[in-house]
């Protein structure tokens, strides 16, 4: 007798459709719209070949390793991301000082041509069969999977989130600490979505679920912040002679993110409190 496929495949399927429309389209012309779309789609199916992985522990060929050939995608696709952040930065700055930034956005705009080459050479220098090997390999991997190790390995997934946040977030918080914590959140709210999803009772109460979700949200003006005060100190660190608006701004950036960064910092630990109880 045949071995069904887990219910999880069902939404690793649509998933992997969805990515792999986008995937086409970007292979005609790198919108930044769709590459962010396409980038949280493939954090889904890395998520779930996570998953796979915990499962199928003494196999990595049907776990981690069937994301591989998407990694690079991946990370080139997260650039494209943070520079659009970083552009809406400079939008906001303009509409509030009044004052012009060329130089800045002469720079900004060669960085996206950069970056968009980057995408768009490994979008069209890969194949379509590495998609559909993806998918016949998943398929594969979540046959004969009960919905106790599907409960079970989502569980330990979060649990191993929560203790590297435990033993490695330590005050005050630098920069590497506050883009571990953005991640460990998304993927910990991902993974109880797809609990959720999957007919499973959640692992935290509602209220616990709230504070994660708004912890996550609070942490965005935070990682546009810094990736706006990189990147202008990126541009600012080419120049021989830096005019005062700048002076100004890259001044301003440092001060919110002293704000923003000890506000997050307490919201964090009064959070690990709770959930490691």
């Amino acid at each position: 007798m045949q071995a069904k496929t887990s219910p999880v495949y069902q939404i690793f399927e649509q998933q992997h459709q969805d990515a792999k429309i986008l995937f086409l389209a970007l292979g005609k012309q790198i919108k930044s719209k769709k590459a962010i779309e396409l980038q949280t789609k493939l954090e889904f199916l890395e998520l779930f070949t996570d998953l796979m992985d915990k499962i199928h522990f003494e196999d990595q060929s049907l776990g981690s390793d069937l994301f591989l050939p998407f990694k690079t995608l991946k990370k080139s696709l997260r650039k494209t991301h943070h520079l659009k952040l970083v552009g809406r930065n400079l939008k906001a700055r303009k509409a509030k000082s009044e004052l012009g930034y060329d130089s800045y956005k002469d720079y900004l705009r060669a960085q996206k041509r950069k970056i968009h080459k980057e995408a768009f050479d490994l979008v069209v220098g890969s194949s379509l069969k590495t998609w559909d090997d993806f998918q016949q390999k998943a398929q594969l991997s979540s046959k004969g999977i009960k919905p106790l190790m599907i409960n079970t390995a989502i569980n330990q997934l979060v649990q191993e989130e929560l203790e590297f946040l435990h033993h490695d977030l330590k005050a005050p918080l630098q920069s590497q600490g506050f883009r571990d914590l953005f991640e460990s959140l998304r993927k910990i709210i991902m993974l109880e979505n797809l609990l959720i999803q999957l007919g499973f009772n959640p692992i935290f109460v509602s209220s616990i679920h709230d504070e994660i979700g708004q912890l996550k949200e609070n942490l965005k003006p935070w990682y546009s912040n810094h990736l706006a005060f990189q990147t202008l100190s990126g541009f600012l660190a080419e120049k021989d002679n830096i005019s005062k608006k700048y002076m100004e701004w890259i001044k301003e950036l440092k001060e919110e993110k002293i704000s923003l960064s000890s506000e997050i910092e307490k919201q964090a630990f009064e959070l690990l409190k709770k959930v490691l109880v």
